[in-house]
């Protein structure tokens, strides 16, 4: 799933937390990054801010009540 404009990275972070199964980063060249990691978090988002705004994520998440996290943290954001 594709998600964008995200304004709030603590708040984004606290729903990838709150998610039971995995959820990942997908980069550019394909690779998956495990977004419940701290630290790809960290890595993962020096690499992408401009403006202290995301602008385009692309996510994996592999149990349906997450995605629905998900789409409901982008939803209400």
């Amino acid at each position: 799933m594709k998600i964008e404009n995200i304004k709030d990275i603590d708040k984004f972070f606290k729903v990838v937390d709150e998610c039971k199964g995995k959820v990942e980063l997908v980069t550019g060249e394909g690779d998956r990054l495990n977004l419940k990691s701290k630290l790809s978090q960290y890595v993962s988002m020096a690499n992408i801010f401009s403006d202290g705004v995301i602008k385009e994520l692309e996510l994996v998440a592999y149990e349906p009540e997450d995605i629905d996290k998900l789409v409901n943290y982008m939803i209400n954001q």
